[in-house]
């Protein structure tokens, strides 16, 4: 084997290492033990250093800012008030309705874990209904996590828009309206059809004889029918529902000024003419805009942002697109030639390599956001149609895989039934049915969609 070889060898284990480890360590250590294998790459092996992702980083910052005052003016708790009045409302149907609700959720607000709050209220529902818990709590985690690429203001969107904007070439990029088009039917279709399988996944309670086994046993069943927590009889001030509000019409605002390019000013470019302001630049300042209104109107206690969990969690993203994709992006364009002359055939012949791709990195980065960052830009320059990069979008949600997430661990332990549970070889969880419907289910409409729409 050639010197050259080895070294890009050892080059990819550091990569891999230093994601694996990250992972492995959780919270900001995926991002800054990134740092650690960016800095082996640039002082041991002497690669060029590659561009860090300041433009999706800056948009990330004010989007979670903009949430994280949401949260704490209460606004969040209204959207799970409202969520859990629907479910409530038709018990019978808590395996379909639950999914579509966290995936809802998720849409509005731009994160997965806005929805913890909600797994408790299914599990008790169903438990009420005589339901499997594991049928409506599984596919609920799952589509919360699905439900990040059909929202106009998560990090995972934001990101591809941005990096679209940024490497693809002529007129080949898509705005978030665009990519919305094809995201937000394709991951519905996806939970909708994991939703339908889990309906009959399991053995009904009354013929399990494991839950039956722990029914027999006074403490045991009441524990498991304990809880009824709901957020039904508590009130929240006008602020929250004004901070609910200032936050849905900044929303709606984003996805219009991305829609009508004209109603965004124009400013000379490098080429002599005209360009209308990018939207990275208008989500950025109208969600900077939107906190202080929301600061201004609701009068939160400013101390009190920093410490919600919306900010801590999108602080954690921040640090792991900052570490990862810089990491990638030194590696990669240190070989992209090579890559391009292995690779490129393939991956424009067969698109659904990249998204195979896409989908490995995500679990070992555990954040769709991070996969997006260090592989849809080696995806453009490999030759992926930017049609099939939006169409292949849903493949950023890998990490079920193995149940590590703690969006995950959070439904099992909520799960007082012990149905939605890990399988004694761990792969067999209650998640990885449910999760690879709605992603190949997704991943197929998203395609077919971005063929025809893009």
């Amino acid at each position: 084997m050639e010197i050259g070889s080895v070294l890009v060898i050892l080059q990819l284990v550091v990569v891999l290492g230093a994601l694996l480890l990250g992972a492995h360590s959780g919270g900001m250590s995926l991002g800054l033990i990134s740092g650690i294998g960016l800095v082996i790459l640039v002082f041991a092996f002497k690669l060029a250093p590659g561009e860090p992702p300041i433009d999706v980083m800056l948009t990330i910052l004010a989007v979670i800012g903009c949430a994280s005052v949401l949260q704490t003016v209460g606004g969040l708790d209204v959207m799970m008030r409202g969520a859990e009045r629907v479910l409530r409302a038709h018990p019978e149907r808590i395996t379909i309705l639950a999914p579509l609700t966290t995936w809802f959720l998720t849409l509005l607000c731009g994160t997965g874990h806005v929805v913890y709050t909600m797994f408790p209220i299914i599990a008790d529902i169903a438990l009420q209904k005589n339901i499997r818990p594991e049928r409506p709590m599984a596919v609920a985690s799952v589509a919360a996590q699905v439900g990040i690429t059909a929202s106009p203001v998560s990090v995972a969107t934001v990101s591809l828009a941005t990096i679209l904007a940024n490497n693809a070439a002529g007129g080949s990029s898509y705005s978030i309206p665009q990519i919305l088009s094809v995201s937000i039917p394709a991951s519905f279709c996806g939970v909708l059809v994991a939703a339908i399988w889990s309906l009959r996944r399991g053995k009904d309670l009354d013929k399990d004889p494991e839950f039956q086994a722990k029914l027999a046993d006074p403490q045991k069943r009441a524990f498991i029918y304990s809880g009824g927590m709901t957020l039904l009889d508590k009130t929240y001030p006008k602020s929250a529902y004004h901070g609910m509000y200032i936050f849905f019409a900044t929303i709606a605002i984003v996805v219009v000024l991305g829609a009508f390019t004209a109603l965004r000013p124009a400013f000379p470019d490098d080429e002599g003419g005209t360009s209308p302001l990018s939207m990275n630049l208008v989500i950025q300042m109208l969600m900077l805009a939107a906190g202080a209104v929301m600061l201004l109107v609701c009068k939160p206690k400013t101390a009190d942002i920093p410490n919600s969990g919306v900010f801590k969690a999108g602080m954690v993203a921040i640090f792991a697109v900052f570490g990862v994709a810089w990491m990638s992006e030194t590696f990669f364009q240190a070989h992209i030639s090579g890559v391009e002359d292995a690779l490129s055939g393939v991956v424009r012949d067969a698109p659904w390599t990249y998204a195979l791709v896409l989908f490995v990195v995500s679990k070992l980065v555990n954040s769709q956001a991070a996969a997006v960052a260090a592989i849809v830009p080696m995806g453009l320059q490999l030759g992926v149609e930017p049609a099939a990069v939006v169409g292949f979008f849903g493949a950023a949600y890998g990490y079920f895989i193995l149940p590590t997430y703690p969006s995950d661990l959070a439904c099992i332990g909520f799960d007082r039934s012990g149905t939605t549970r890990i399988g004694k070889f761990i792969i067999n969880h209650s998640f990885i049915i449910p999760g690879l419907i709605a992603v190949l289910t997704g991943c197929t409409a998203g395609f077919a969609l971005s063929r025809v729409l893009l």
